[in-house]
């Protein structure tokens, strides 16, 4: 599961600046996107894996970070049409099979405790989401903005893609409206989120949800729990050079 850092294009080179053990928690850096249904499962079972660890003798403490990356930054913020006909255009896949292949995400999502609703969902441009997300970390309110969104997004059919929907989502985990609103209509995260997504280029990433684990190993795809809980318990006994089984 774990990948070393030689097998992990750029990452070695774009962190060789950073100290190992700078500081006590396990650094858990994931590249996502908001309209990404995987990047959710993921999220999820990143949690619970690491809520696998919380009764551990030495338990590890982990800081885990969302960065931005946009799957289809050319999708325009009102898209006519559905899912289906997105993906189906988008990817050139016929409906039928599109709509075999939301069924699966749809039975794997359920297993991470997720509802997903692909026949309300409202297919959208994530940038001003990423804006968010970045206002939000400002405030120290990432991780909540990130779960609303993603509910918001793939749950409840809410359009994510719009300032005054995003303002409002803001709001329910507690910012500040206005001081959203002017943020999102003066692009002041933009510059941050253009960052994430050059760091994701020099770290080779090409596809997301893509964690990133101390800056030593990267970690690509929706890994279920048990998976995250193993690495964090390698990287924890690693740090404090204990010997594990594998």
């Amino acid at each position: 599961m774990l990948r070393p850092r030689d097998a992990v294009a750029g990452i070695a080179r774009a962190r060789r600046d950073v100290a190992p053990g700078v500081t006590d928690a396990i650094k858990i850096d994931v590249w996502s996107d908001i309209a990404c249904p995987w990047c959710y499962i993921g999220k999820r079972n990143l949690e619970s894996g690491l809520a696998a660890t919380a009764d551990d003798e030495d338990a590890p403490r982990v800081e885990v970070t969302f960065h931005s990356f946009e799957l289809s930054p050319d999708t325009p913020v009102d898209f006519e049409g559905d899912e289906l006909d997105f993906l189906s255009s988008h990817k050139g896949m016929p409906r039928e099979q599109v709509e075999q292949m939301l069924e699966n995400v749809t039975g794997v999502a359920k297993d991470a405790g997720l509802d997903y609703h692909f026949d309300i969902l409202q297919h959208t441009n994530t940038v001003k989401a990423h804006e968010l997300l970045h206002a939000a970390k400002a405030e120290g309110r990432q991780h909540e903005m990130a779960e609303r969104l993603m509910a918001a997004y793939f749950t409840e059919g809410r359009h994510v893609g719009r300032i005054d929907e995003l303002v409002e989502l803001a709001a329910e985990v507690g910012l500040d409206r206005d001081a959203i609103r002017a943020a999102l209509e003066s692009g002041e995260h933009l510059p941050a989120v253009r960052a994430d997504q050059d760091q994701a280029r020099a770290y080779g990433i090409n596809g997301v949800p893509f964690f990133v684990i101390d800056g030593r190993y990267g970690v690509s795809g929706a890994q279920p729990a048990e998976a995250f809980a193993q690495i964090a318990r390698q990287v924890w006994a690693e740090r404090n050079g204990v010997e594990t089984a594998s």
